[in-house]
Parts: C-alpha cells; sequence; structure tokens
C-alpha cells in the first residue's frame, strides 16, 4: 500500500523559506522532489516475547506490564473514537521498522473530522548516540498524534516514555500538547485544568513542566520550534516523584488518559463549526512548523527515528508551502 503523505514543490521552497536556504536545502535532501511513504503492512505490534522483561526487578517488571497493558487499551480506544467521529473505518495502513536503536509500530486511522491519527510504539533496543548513564535493559515511547480537519482544533502530540537501567533506576517521560492554528481560549482554559487538576491531585504543581513545554530541546533554533500551548506539559525533565518510578508513572497514565480524552471532546465539540480562510492559513502554518521542528528542533525525530517512521506516525496528512 503506497499513501502519499505530501507533495513538497520544489521550485516553490525556497522563495517561501525567506533565506533559509541552507536548511531547507537538508530539507530537500531528506524529503525530495515529491516525497511518498510507503506503508508497509506488518504483524502485531505487541512484541510479547520480551525477555528483556526477566531482566527487571519485581517491582519494575510489573510496572513495565503495566505501561503495555495500557498501551494497548490506549490504541484501541482512541482508535476506536476517531473511527466514531469519522463515521467508519479507513483502509488499514501500518509500519514495522528496527534499526540498532530500535522497533518501531506505527498505525494511522484516517477520516473526514480526524483528517490522521497516528500511533506510534518504539522499543528501545540501546540507547541513541550521544546518552551516558546506565546500560539501558527496557524501554517503551508510545504517541499519539492528531491532525483534526477543523482548522478550529490545533493538531495534539501525546507521549509517554518508561525505560529502566541495569543499576535498577529508571525514567518516566512524556509529553502532552497541542500547536494551535487558531486558538480557542475555552478549549485551552479546558485542558489547561485537566493538568492543574491532575497535579492537584498528586499535591504537585504544574508550573515547571510548562515551562520545559514552551522553552523546547537545548540548543535548538528557536526559529524551529513547534510553539505549543501553554495548556500542556512536558515530563522530559526532573521526575514528579524523585525516587518513586511508580507515583511518577502513576501521575503520567492519568494525565496521558485524561488529556487525550478531553482533547477528544473539544475535536467533536469544533467538527461542525464555521471557520474562515484566516483560519485555514493559521493551520497551514502550525503544520509548517510541526514540519520544521521534527526535521531540525526535535532531538529523537530529527536523529534517532527513521523519516519515514516518524512521518507517516506524526506528519499532518497535507503540508502546504
Amino acid at each position: 500500500m503506497t499513501i502519499a503523505f505530501f507533495r513538497v514543490p520544489t521550485n516553490r521552497i525556497t522563495s517561501i523559506m525567506k533565506g533559509q536556504r541552507a536548511s531547507y536545502a537538508r530539507l530537500l535532501k531528506r524529503l525530495g522532489q515529491a516525497m511518498t511513504v510507503v506503508a508497509v503492512m506488518a504483524g502485531t505490534a505487541a512484541h510479547a516475547d520480551d525477555p528483556r522483561l526477566e531482566q527487571l526487578s519485581a517491582a519494575n517488571r510489573a510496572l513495565a506490564q503495566r505501561m503495555l497493558a495500557s498501551v494497548e487499551r490506549w490504541d484501541r480506544t482512541y482508535r476506536q473514537r476517531a473511527v466514531s467521529l469519522n463515521g467508519g473505518e479507513s483502509a488499514p495502513e501500518s509500519l514495522h521498522r528496527e534499526t540498532d536503536y530500535s522497533i518501531y509500530d506505527v498505525r494511522v486511522t484516517r477520516g473526514p473530522v480526524i483528517e490522521k491519527l497516528g500511533s506510534m510504539l518504539a522499543e528501545g533496543k540501546q540507547p541513541p548516540p550521544g546518552r551516558t548513564g546506565p546500560p539501558l535493559v527496557w524501554s517503551r515511547f508510545y504517541s499519539l498524534d492528531y491532525h483534526p480537519q477543523s482548522p478550529l482544533v490545533g493538531m495534539l502530540h501525546s507521549a509517554l516514555v518508561l525505560q529502566f537501567y541495569a543499576d535498577g533506576t529508571g525514567f518516566v517521560g512524556g509529553w502532552m500538547g497541542v500547536m494551535n492554528g487558531t486558538r480557542n481560549e475555552q478549549d485551552m482554559a479546558q485542558l489547561a485544568k485537566v493538568v492543574d487538576d491532575r497535579f492537584a491531585k498528586f499535591g504537585k504543581s504544574p508550573a515547571l513542566y510548562r515551562k520545559l513545554m514552551r522553552r523546547g530541546p537545548d540548543n535548538a533554533d528557536p526559529a524551529y520550534l513547534r510553539q505549543a500551548d501553554p495548556s500542556g506539559v512536558s515530563l522530559y525533565g526532573p521526575p514528579t516523584f524523585p525516587g518513586d518510578l511508580a507515583r511518577s508513572w502513576e501521575l503520567a497514565e492519568g494525565l496521558f488518559e485524561e488529556f487525550n480524552d478531553a482533547y477528544l471532546d473539544i475535536v467533536a465539540r469544533r467538527a461542525t463549526g464555521k471557520y474562515s480562510p484566516e483560519d485555514e492559513r493559521r493551520r497551514d502554518d502550525m503544520r509548517k512548523r510541526w514540519l520544521t521542528d521534527q526535521l531540525f528542533a526535535d532531538p529523537f525525530a530529527s536523529k534517532v527515528v527513521p523519516f519515514e517512521v516518524g512521518s507517516l506516525a506524526n506528519m499532518p496528512p497535507v503540508i502546504r508551502f
């Protein structure tokens, strides 16, 4: 199955990018004159035989198994919600890819309300180049990326990661945020309350994690950042509960569900709303920012994940230049 992901007229790129010729030469090299992504139909993404689990302590193994069960539930639940909003199933699309560092499984659902929902499960085999610290024993990264048809709702990137190391320590990370074109204050306040309430339930404040989300990765060019709405949070920073992985995961796991649920409620509410050409222009600008962020700012997306994997999982169905 071949899926037209997006097409970039090469004679338009340098004129539109206002002098960013050197950087966008790299864009041309990676995309080619017209990019077509091939989705490889593959088997299950479950990776049921996982000898790495046996290397974990009983407590860490239970936490890893809890994540796997949650991912299975999320993939089923949120895909079904997208199907319901879209009024039916789309043709199945999936991709399986293995590199020296990870095993990736991607699934995509398309339709008229949520134009594209991509999920990616990455099983980490070893740390990417440049990472230091104790050896990696077990790792999973899971993401959901929604691209609604209505420009009244921004795209959502939601992700969680759980890792365990040879010395028995671990890491819980994640990112839940909306990239808006036209920003609706009521909708973003709804999402901000989800975050505030979840952190308050654990006696914590999300202030630091909101700052981390707005700041972006270290050494990233601000011109390429995704410009996420401050309603969300980045958990790629200090642990919410230092020394207590289970508690940190409990906060993150529930936040992931509650944020996705509230976002899909917003999509349903705005699906039939009227919008203007200016709203569409803002959505197109937002989608271009997401592209440049993934190619030039996000270190995981730009240096570790193969382009055909990341693009199928999280890129918009159409990017206009």
